[in-house]
């Protein structure tokens, strides 16, 4: 094990202020509830197929929905015994109006708090998440595309440790990852029974042997090598959520206290920021919203700020403000470049 450590240690303040701690033990709670919110969702991504909750039969050719079976009434239609006014207003009741329901309600979530399910809900991400850390622990680089590693000091002032011999734990969990993304989309278009049935058994058809393993090949690549990428300018969902986010001048951000930024000189040794050390989407949280365009508001970065800035009397520069706070945090930034 490999420990990077600087002939000189950052200097602990021996005074403790309440309120302080108070606020590093609210950081470490946002934290730990959004993993459970993270975990809880992945299980239900996971088991969701399995208990019919939603999932598209390709045998059956219908959907399931909260255990029953969703059709669009189409088959007195296609026996003769409905008209095609009847039909066409099965289908739109039956699909366009749940579907546009979801999604005005999705959007109008983003468009007040951002891209909130990417942060504590999405899959996907918390895959993200996950090899991040693996990655930055075996190559000290969140990402094989990073340039600069990361600082050599975690915000609660231990020294990072890195270890080349994490690669053997980055690279199966990738692939497994992946096979597990793989086998539970089989099961959203085929019974999952059946799908599962055949995979312990050894037995699985040649169409599903195919999608199985082309869809680990493909996940495993985009999780080592472009899971970011993906998120940004790849994922319809969180482009539509960022294009909601935007056009609402007054949605949740990241606000930074500008008149302070002098002491992010000396937030982390050798004048490195700890907040650009843990955004897991490689941003910069003390730029402004268009710049943050991908933010998933896992507060992360907010949390770093009040754990690096927990002995501070005026307390971290960072926190998410909304309304007429937000509007004065882009109006901050515009005051400091006309200057």
């Amino acid at each position: 094990m490999t420990e990077l450590s600087s002939p000189r240690s950052p200097a602990r303040p021996q005074r403790v202020i309440p309120i302080a701690v108070a606020g590093s033990a609210a950081q470490r709670s946002r934290q730990g509830k959004r993993l459970a919110f993270q975990v809880g969702f992945f299980v239900l991504f996971v088991l969701a197929p399995v208990f019919d909750l939603f999932r598209y039969d390709l045998n059956a050719d219908h959907a399931w929905l909260l255990g029953m079976e969703w059709r669009l009434g189409l088959d007195d239609f296609l026996a003769g015994k409905a008209t095609a006014l009847e039909a066409a207003s099965n289908i739109m009741l039956r699909l366009f109006v749940p579907l546009l329901a979801g999604a005005g309600l999705f959007i109008w979530a983003a468009w007040k708090w951002g891209r909130l399910y990417c942060g504590w809900l999405c899959p996907h991400f918390s895959v993200v998440e996950t090899i991040n850390k693996l990655m930055a622990r075996a190559s000290g680089r969140p990402s094989v595309w990073e340039k600069f590693a990361l600082p050599r000091w975690n915000t609660d002032g231990s020294p990072r440790r890195v270890d080349v011999r994490w690669w053997a734990v980055v690279v199966p969990a990738a692939v497994a990852f992946a096979f597990l993304w793989a086998v539970v989309l089989l099961t959203y278009l085929l019974p999952p029974a059946e799908v599962y049935g055949n995979l312990f058994s050894g037995n699985l058809t040649r169409n599903q042997f195919i999608f199985i393993t082309a869809a680990t090949v493909v996940l495993s690549l985009e999780f080592l090598f472009a899971r970011h990428l993906f998120c940004r300018f790849v994922c319809a969902v969180g482009l539509f959520q960022s294009l909601a986010w935007m056009s609402n001048k007054d949605a949740m951000v990241v606000g930074f206290k500008r008149d302070r930024a002098s002491d992010c000189a000396s937030c982390l040794p050798e004048r490195q920021s700890a907040c650009d050390a843990v955004c897991p989407m490689r941003l910069k949280p003390r730029n402004i919203k268009r710049h943050m365009f991908t933010c998933t508001q896992c507060a992360q970065c907010v949390d770093a700020c009040g754990e690096i800035q927990r002995d501070n009397p005026d307390g971290p520069l960072l926190a998410w403000v909304s309304g007429e706070a937000a509007r004065q945090n882009e109006a901050g930034f515009r005051a400091i470049r006309e200057r």
